[in-house]
């Protein structure tokens, strides 16, 4: 009989996820270059808008801690909208769902749901589900890779950005190995937005 289990309540950590999907992290810097290389130049507008995407975020925190509604709000939509993922070939799911089948002894299907997905089926953009912004984002780089682990296409290089709006991280997935990239903290004094849309740019060109 087949076990449902939820990605959110049996995926919590990075030796979780390696134990159950067969997965393992390459620190090799050479594994994930997508993020380090040469990166399009971003124009005058954009590092403005960017800039002041930073001061709303930085303005709202003071008052209150921030819900996802309003991270998602001030920060995730506008810097999508400026990556062009919006506009095709890109697609927004909005509470996508995704199901892993691993076939064992005792034939586990995990399921769970991502509140934003924007794909080609090779970039996902995960958001931390329901947190506020003083949770870490290591709470959801293991559902991210359960998530990405869902690919139809395993053998081709799979990429995520999980994000709470206060810190960004890109994950890199393939053959089963992956990779992070550095974390960008709005809590920096140089804008770190402009190094996420810069990225997002690259990884667009690439896949």
């Amino acid at each position: 009989m087949t076990q449902s289990l939820a990605i959110t309540d049996y995926i919590d950590s990075l030796a979780e996820v390696e134990a159950r999907f067969g997965l393992s992290f390459r620190p090799d810097p050479d594994f994930f270059t997508e993020w380090t290389g040469d990166r399009p130049p971003l124009t005058t507008a954009e590092q403005q808008r960017l800039d002041l995407i930073k001061q709303r975020y930085l303005y709202h925190r003071q008052l209150r801690h921030l819900l996802e509604g309003a991270v998602n709000f001030i920060v995730i939509a506008p810097l999508l909208e400026l990556a062009g993922f919006y506009d095709p070939p890109f697609r927004l799911r909005s509470e996508a769902s995704i199901q892993i089948e691993i076939a064992d002894e005792e034939d586990k299907l995990y399921q769970g749901r991502i509140d934003s997905l924007i794909v080609q089926e090779r970039l996902w953009i995960v958001l931390v589900e329901a947190k506020r912004t003083f949770f870490s984002i290591d709470v959801a780089l293991p559902q991210a890779l359960a998530y990405m682990f869902a690919n139809p296409s395993p053998e081709l290089s799979t990429f995520g950005l999980v994000s709470n709006g206060a810190y960004s991280m890109f994950v890199k997935l393939q053959n089963q190995q992956y990779g992070f990239s550095e974390d960008f903290s709005l809590n920096r004094q140089r804008n770190k937005l402009h190094d996420v849309l810069q990225i997002l740019n690259r990884l667009k060109i690439m896949i």
